[in-house]
Formats: structure tokens, C-alpha cells, sequence
């Protein structure tokens, strides 16, 4: 497929392969999307000798932007001109409330959260027909992406912890603790508490184990004290520049602009549902009714206390529970629910996709993810602790297509600032309040201020799935879209189901896959 009239500037890694006539340049490879993906994938491709690689990106530059280097600053970068902020439609299920999610606009990415995935989660992506895209398979580009920081003394005093052997030393992106963890008793009296509940703490959730209450690392380098990214890690120190002008790909076309954007990019290429495509009057070059379904995301409400004392330094401590901590003996009731219930959850979902995706299909996936949390035991709802100044912010979400634990998990909560040490050290609750939600409220009360206050978790996947096209699948194992020859997606978008890790060191670790398997085909 070939890509024309593209008006974006093009930051190029090596120079552009002019022909004889003084036509546009020409690229070996053109990426759209510097993004994560994008700027690994760039590269690892311009290691190649004689290859010509240009990534489209149509954010600019973040290098000297404080709500981006700061890690300290999350959030002050929505609604500017570095977040995308797509507005979603009416949603069904909450009376036609409309929500913004958040995406960086940005050379490099806006991502920071490093958790990868539990192991089983991984394996699954090869049990549906991705060969070679195991556990076992992703671990070593993981490790090559990573450059650890292990924890100082003193950061180790504040909980920061990993084992050695999950991470590699040697890769571009900084990842590791900050040089300012919360204050110094918060580690000690949140793992002490958690554990009076039954939830150990865990020394490393990137281990592909992940249930347990830790401190995770984030990309960032802490000589420098700033957040890394891929522009860090693998753009800037190879920058060279070009104008604005039209691009052509010799080789290969690869899209890597995230799980929104580049369903877009096909489908305004004319790769799509013949359906919506002849609606918007775009010519059909492949039908492929697959792109743009399976889109996965998570819910995510807060709660907050006051606190006794004021907080300083940044947390990253969270606790993914399993299933069986959050229900308990009431666990068996729940599964014997989902298992009556999944045939009409995927009638309903093949329904949504006017038929795109087989209703047989979608109860093989659920069935998959039913698996996961009841066999397997992964992690069920990630409970994450946000203290700012005097007031102990918590954000949970649940993780997996049957997470059904909204209610459950902000009770859980509750129940965590009830139990010592930590009871001891909190005040009266602000979010949602005793006032507003007595102990005693009907959970038909705790629905209502759930899809009141919910809020997109902006971790969303499989819009592209990397599966086979019987099954649903927009590319293959190699990445690359069917019905296309060169033309290949390198982003979240792959990714066929949710995972319980936040989603930057597994497309840290796709994109380094990917560029030695396109690496690898130009090479024979």
C-alpha cells in the first residue's frame, strides 16, 4: 500500500533517498506515530545499514515541557495542547453520559507506569494463534528495552524492591524509583495493613507474577531527576531533521500511532468495514470488517481520606488483589454467575460489531479471560495509593473484562482505612463520604455513584488485534495488516486482550520484537 499526500512533518532518521526526477523523497520505511511504538521500532530499524526510516508524528516536541520531564506534575498536561482528549459518544450504560480520554500528543509518548504483565495473561496471545508471542518469548524484550536503576539504600528503606533476574541492565529507556519516595512511614504502614487482609507484599510485579502489594518502578531517570520516554531512550541522541513534505514508502508502511489513531489510518486508507467506509465515501482497498472492534479499556473511580500529617515525595505503591482476596467464601457464587452468563455476553458483543466479529469468537475470548481470573488467578482489581498533601487519595479499576467489582472494590477499600496501622493515621473519608454513602447503603446506591463518578482508565487495547482473521484478527503474528503486503501496526491496538500490568513496558517490549522480526525479513 502506498501512502500519498501525507502534509505532517517527518523526523528522519537518516537521509531521504531522493529519486533522479526530483520527485518526493522516499523512505525504506515510514512510520506513522512517534509515539512509544513508534520511536523504537524507528531506531532499531535504522541500525540497518543503507535503510531510510521516517516517522510521522503530529505532536511536537515535549523535551523542555515541565508537565512532561516533571514526574511530580501528572495531570497538569490534560486539556493542553499535548493530549488528543477524544470525546466518546453517549454511553449506553451510564444515561448518555460523555467522557474525554486521554492521550499524549507528543514526540515520545506521554506514558510513565512500569508494570508489565502477569505471565498466563502473555501466554494467551500464543494459545489464539500468535505463535512465538509467549511469556517466555516477550521476557527477553522486556529486558532489552530496560536500563535498571537498582534502588539506593534509602530507597530500598521506603520499599522500593525487585529481583534481579526480570530485569535487563543494558537497554536505552531509565527505568526505576524516584529519588523522592512519599514519606518515609507510608511503605511500612500500607504493606502492614494489606497484609492484616490476607495480601502479601509482593518484591517485584514485573516478575510476571503480579498479585500483592508493592512499590512498582516508572520510567524515569533519577540522575537527572526527569521522566523518560521513548524520545529519551531512543529518538534524540540519533535526531536529524527534514522539511515538510510528502512521503513515500519503498518497503514498508508502519502504523504505531495508538489504539485510537491508527484504526482511523486504515480506514481512511480504505482498509475497514466496507460498511462504514462506503458511509464516509472512502474506496475499499481491503475488507476487513475486523478494524476497530475488541476496543478494551478499564473503569476507574477514586476515594480519599484526610490524612494525619502532610505528604511529601512521589508514591507509586499499589495492591493488585485476585479474586478470591476480594470475594472471598462468596467466590464460588460469582463464578457460577459468569459461567451461565458468557454465551449472552458474546451475542451481545458480536451483536455490537454488526456480526464483524463471530459470536463463537467472542465466547472463545471470554471464556480465555474467565479463565485467567478464576484458574489462573490473576490479578482482579489493581488498588493504587495517590497521597498529595493532607488528603490520602485512592484509584482503583478492575482489570479484566469480568472485573465485576466495582462495588466490591470500593467497599475493600473502605475496609483497608478501618484496619490497623493505617486506621490509626487517617481521618474522616471525602470520597465519597459517610454522608453520601452510609455503611449501610444499598448496593443499588453504590451503582449510581459508580457510574456517576467513573472515569476512563485511558489503558485501551485491541482496536487492531493481533489474531488470526477467522478469528476477529486485523493483523497476523508478524504484524502485519491482513490483505496488505506491507503494511504493518505496531502499537497497543495488537494487543487482543487487557492485561493486568499499566501498558508501557509491553509495548516497549512489542515494539523491540517487532523491529527484529521486520529486521529479520529484510535480512533473507
Amino acid at each position: 500500500m502506498l501512502v500519498r499526500g501525507l502534509s505532517i512533518v517527518a523526523l528522519a532518521l537518516g537521509a531521504a533517498a531522493r529519486n533522479p526526477h526530483g520527485s518526493a523523497p522516499q523512505y525504506a520505511f515510514v512510520i506513522v506515530g512517534g509515539g512509544t511504538c513508534g520511536l523504537v521500532v524507528a531506531n532499531r530499524l535504522s541500525e540497518l545499514e543503507n535503510v531510510t526510516v521516517a516517522v510521522i508524528e503530529a505532536g511536537d516536541s515535549v523535551f523542555n515541557n515541565v508537565n512532561v520531564t516533571n514526574f511530580m506534575r501528572y495531570g497538569l498536561a490534560f486539556g493542553t495542547e499535548i493530549d488528543w482528549a477524544y470525546e466518546t459518544a453517549n454511553q449506553t450504560y451510564t444515561d448518555a453520559l460523555k467522557h474525554i480520554i486521554r492521550a499524549g500528543k507528543a514526540i515520545g509518548g506521554t506514558r510513565m507506569s512500569y508494570t508489565r504483565a502477569e505471565d498466563a495473561q502473555i501466554d494467551n496471545w500464543e494459545r489464539v494463534g500468535n505463535q512465538g508471542w509467549g511469556w517466555k518469548d516477550l521476557l527477553p524484550y522486556y529486558k532489552k528495552s530496560e536500563d535498571f536503576q537498582i534502588p539506593t539504600k534509602h530507597q530500598a528503606s521506603l520499599g522500593a524492591s525487585y529481583t534481579d533476574e526480570f530485569h535487563g541492565h543494558s537497554g536505552p529507556l531509565k527505568v526505576g524509583s524516584p529519588n523522592s519516595i512519599t514519606n518515609d512511614t507510608v511503605f511500612s504502614i500500607l504493606s502492614q495493613t494489606i497484609g492484616n487482609l490476607g495480601v502479601k507484599h509482593n518484591p517485584d510485579a514485573n516478575s510476571g507474577h503480579m498479585i500483592g502489594f508493592n512499590d512498582h518502578p516508572d520510567t524515569l531517570d533519577k540522575e537527572r531527576n526527569i521522566r523518560a520516554d521513548a524520545a529519551h531512550a531512543y529518538y534524540w541522541r540519533y535526531e536529524s531533521r527534514s522539511n515538510l513534505k510528502n512521503i513515500y514508502a519503498r518497503k514498508e508502511i508502519i502504523l504505531s500511532a495508538g489504539a485510537v489513531r491508527s484504526l482511523q489510518l486504515l480506514e481512511i486508507s480504505g482498509v475497514g468495514n466496507p460498511e462504514i467506509l462506503s458511509r464516509h465515501n472512502i474506496s475499499i482497498n481491503v475488507a476487513l470488517s475486523s478494524v476497530g472492534e475488541n476496543l478494551q479499556d478499564q473503569t476507574d473511580n477514586p476515594l480519599s481520606w484526610e490524612f494525619n500529617e502532610t505528604f511529601s515525595g512521589l508514591v507509586s505503591f499499589s495492591a493488585l488483589i485476585s479474586i478470591n482476596q476480594l470475594y472471598g467464601s462468596n467466590v464460588s457464587a460469582l463464578k457460577r454467575q459468569i459461567d451461565s452468563s458468557i454465551g449472552g455476553y458474546a451475542k451481545i458483543l458480536s451483536n455490537k460489531t454488526n456480526g464483524a466479529v463471530k459470536q463463537d469468537r467472542y465466547f472463545e475470548f471470554l471464556k480465555i479471560q474467565r479463565n485467567l481470573i478464576f484458574d489462573s488467578l490473576v490479578p482482579y482489581v489493581e488498588i493504587v495509593f495517590v497521597p498529595r498533601g493532607q488528603d490520602f487519595v485512592i484509584e482503583y479499576w478492575p482489570l479484566q473484562p469480568f472485573s465485576r467489582g466495582n462495588i466490591d472494590a470500593a467497599r475493600y477499600i473502605r475496609k483497608i482505612f478501618e484496619t490497623a496501622p493505617l486506621a490509626g493515621t487517617v481521618g474522616d473519608e471525602l470520597i465519597p463520604s459517610c454522608k453520601v454513602l452510609p455503611h449501610n447503603a444499598s448496593r443499588a446506591t453504590w451503582q449510581r455513584w459508580v457510574k456517576d463518578n467513573y472515569r476512563p482508565n485511558c489503558h485501551f487495547v485491541g482496536t487492531n488485534s493481533m489474531l488470526p482473521r477467522e478469528k476477529g484478527g486485523v493483523v497476523s503474528s508478524e504484524l502485519r495488516v491482513y490483505g496488505t503486503q506491507n503494511v504493518r501496526v505496531v502499537d497497543a491496538s495488537i494487543m487482543p486482550f487487557q492485561i493486568s500490568g499499566h501498558l508501557s513496558s509491553t509495548l516497549y517490549a512489542i515494539a523491540e520484537k517487532a523491529s527484529d522480526m521486520i529486521k529479520d525479513s529484510y535480512r533473507h
